[in-house]
């Protein structure tokens, strides 16, 4: 007896043990109040329906009207060069012309020197210099557009006149094709000083996306390929890249965006000339400066539907823009997957 009931004590030490230690012990069920996940889920989806119905509005509105010049000028408005308040001659290629030159101009400048800034950042500035040098980079960003306009007309400008374009026109003045380019009375305005003011602004945007997303890849694949002899121009082109290509492209793109969506700075420096030329240096304009110019004294009619026409325009393109470089993230994908 002395023995079994031992036994039976033991039994029970060990069972108790186990169920404190929750080997086998089944837990209690907790009650699951699924009131927050239904209200959450339910704001989410509300989110997500309010962007789309905001968006529809807008496309909406912007169509309603516009719809007198859709109906005057048709699809002729986006290839007519001509813009005539007094005759109600209506045309956006200049304006459309001047949104993208400049910000082609812009990215031009600004994808390099974006990728220098983050390569510098992430792989050779020392720690002691990685923070303060982000933090006066991302301040780029806070200064507002009409100053950088403001600058760029009254000092920026004149140096770009004096140490850039006199100098050009001096060495390629007779020269056929370059010397278009840089033809023009020396004003300090045009396509070339509102694309450089463009690349200063959206700068910022794109270093601070490329050094997050650089930032983000594993140590272990670029101390491995550093080991295997790569340079740190190798290890960025065939590590980094090919690993945050999707950041990187999307970095590109929200400055892209903020280019083509810029109208302060812009309208002080392009020069506000509706029309076309092949002179980087020739004032002229674009569909922000346009709107910001004339939206407040135009008049009911063909003239203030034609700014809606602009406005539309400029929705379209951005639009395709996103599609694209939507495009080309996918293609990337579908690239990697076949290497693989």
């Amino acid at each position: 007896m002395t023995v079994h009931s031992t036994v039976n004590a033991s039994k029970k030490q060990a069972a108790s043990v186990v169920g404190k230690s929750g080997g086998r012990q089944t837990p209690p069920e907790r009650k699951i109040n699924k009131l927050p996940d239904l209200v959450f889920g339910v704001l989410a989806q509300g989110a997500a329906i309010l962007t789309l119905l905001l968006l529809l509005g807008i496309m909406l509105s912007l169509l309603i009207s516009a719809w007198p010049a859709i109906k005057e000028f048709g699809v002729g408005f986006i290839f007519n060069p001509e813009w005539d308040p007094v005759m109600e001659d209506f045309g956006g290629l200049a304006m459309i012309y001047g949104t993208l030159a400049t910000s082609v101009i812009a990215l031009l400048i600004a994808v390099p020197v974006s990728f220098g800034i983050a390569l510098f950042l992430t792989e050779l500035a020392p720690p002691w210099l990685k923070r303060p040098l982000g933090t006066a980079i991302e301040l780029l960003a806070a200064v507002p557009s009409i100053v950088y306009g403001m600058w760029g007309l009254m000092v920026f400008g004149p140096i770009l006149v004096k140490y850039f374009q006199q100098p050009l026109q001096a060495i390629f003045g007779n020269v056929p094709i370059l010397g278009a380019l840089v033809s023009g009375v020396p004003m300090g305005i045009g396509v070339l000083p509102a694309g450089i003011i463009l690349a200063i602004m959206i700068i910022p945007y794109i270093a601070s996306v490329m050094r997050d997303v650089f930032d983000v890849t594993p140590a272990l694949l670029k101390e491995s390929a550093y080991g295997l002899g790569s340079t740190t121009w190798e290890v960025m082109w065939k590590v980094v890249l090919p690993y945050t290509k999707a950041g990187v492209v999307g970095g590109i793109m929200l400055g892209l965006g903020r280019a083509l969506g810029e109208t302060m700075a812009v309208t002080f420096v392009i020069g506000n000339v509706a029309q076309l030329s092949t002179s980087l240096f020739s004032p002229a304009t674009s569909i922000t400066a346009t709107l910001a110019n004339e939206f407040a004294e135009a008049g009911e009619g063909l003239h203030q539907s034609s700014l809606f026409y602009l406005g539309m325009l400029l929705f379209f393109i951005t639009f395709i823009v996103l599609s694209l470089s939507k495009l080309m993230l996918l293609r990337l994908q579908k690239n990697e997957g076949k290497k693989s």
